[in-house]
C-alpha cells in the first residue's frame, strides 16, 4: 500500500514452519538451483512468519 516496490513477478511458497523453510533453502538439492536462479534472475527473497489461527 506504500513504498516503491513494484515486482514484475511474485512467487509465494508456503511452509508449515520456519524451520521447514530453512531446511529446504539450505538443502543440497536447492543449492544447485540457487546457482541457476542467480544466473538467470535478480531476486529479493523475504521470509514471513504467519499468524497462528487461535483454537476455540
Amino acid at each position: 500500500m506504500e513504498g516503491d516496490w513494484v515486482p514484475n513477478r511474485l512467487v509465494i511458497i508456503e511452509f508449515p514452519y520456519m524451520t521447514s523453510l530453512m531446511g529446504w533453502y539450505n538443502s543440497a538439492e536447492y543449492a544447485r538451483l540457487i546457482e541457476i536462479r542467480k544466473r538467470c534472475a535478480n531476486t529479493r527473497i523475504i521470509a514471513l512468519e504467519g499468524v497462528a489461527t487461535p483454537t476455540l
